[in-house]
């Protein structure tokens, strides 16, 4: 625990860093929403009825954008050697990773969601339902996006097979996140059941993740 602790801490503290990757995500998803409405116009309706896909489109393009920093510090100073061959399991590892970078990149995003919410026309209560889509799916967005991280660092130019990989298995979380979320906000369909799916796609997420990645990586590095 020690040394995942450890692990934790030092890729937020990377990440954090001038030109560690987070903040450009959280500057990212901002720029996004903030030009959205000058590309709908004037009509508050429409701009509302977006909102929610509009945040959740913004979270899922500023994860991607930083996923690709997941390993490649590691692979630059060649510390991933060592995470590769330590006794701690390569999968708790890649776990860690993955957490401290949903922690750095992921749960900004989320902390910023109700102040961009009055750019779309966001009221208080369906500000704080994309939150809670968000905070459900976004590790699942992490996880899954960690499988394309682990095989692009082993490959040149890995950065643009990253985003050909991720964005697939992105869309059922892009799916069930807005749909949960326009569900609290205008209905008729149920909050729960798209909700309750975002939960399952994100524990399914959090068990096949670095089980997948560390194969990746075991088998990128022989």
């Amino acid at each position: 625990m020690t040394a995942l602790g450890a692990i934790i801490r030092r890729d937020i503290r990377i990440a954090l860093r001038v030109g560690g990757g987070a903040l450009i995500g959280v500057l990212f998803f901002l720029t996004v929403v903030v030009l959205m409405p000058f590309a709908v116009g004037p009509d508050l309706a429409l701009l509302k009825r977006l909102g929610p896909a509009i945040l959740w489109l913004g979270a899922l393009l500023a994860s991607l954008l930083t996923l690709d920093r997941l390993f490649t510090a590691d692979a630059e100073d060649g510390s991933l050697d060592l995470i590769v061959m330590s006794r701690t399991p390569l999968e708790l590892t890649c776990a860690a990773k993955a957490l401290a970078h949903w922690l750095a990149a992921g749960l900004p995003l989320i902390v910023a969601t109700p102040v961009l919410g009055l750019l779309l026309n966001l009221d208080g209560s369906a500000s704080l339902a994309v939150m809670a889509t968000l905070l459900a799916g976004t590790p699942a967005l992490t996880f899954t996006g960690m499988i394309g991280a682990a095989l692009a660092v082993t490959l040149r130019r890995g950065g643009l097979l990253l985003a050909v990989l991720v964005l697939p298995l992105s869309i059922p979380v892009l799916i069930f996140g807005v749909s949960a979320s326009q569900a609290a906000i205008v209905g008729p369909v149920s909050f729960g059941t798209p909700f309750s799916i975002l939960c399952a796609i994100s524990l399914l997420s959090l068990v096949i993740g670095p089980f997948a990645a560390a194969a990746s990586l075991r088998q990128g590095l022989d």
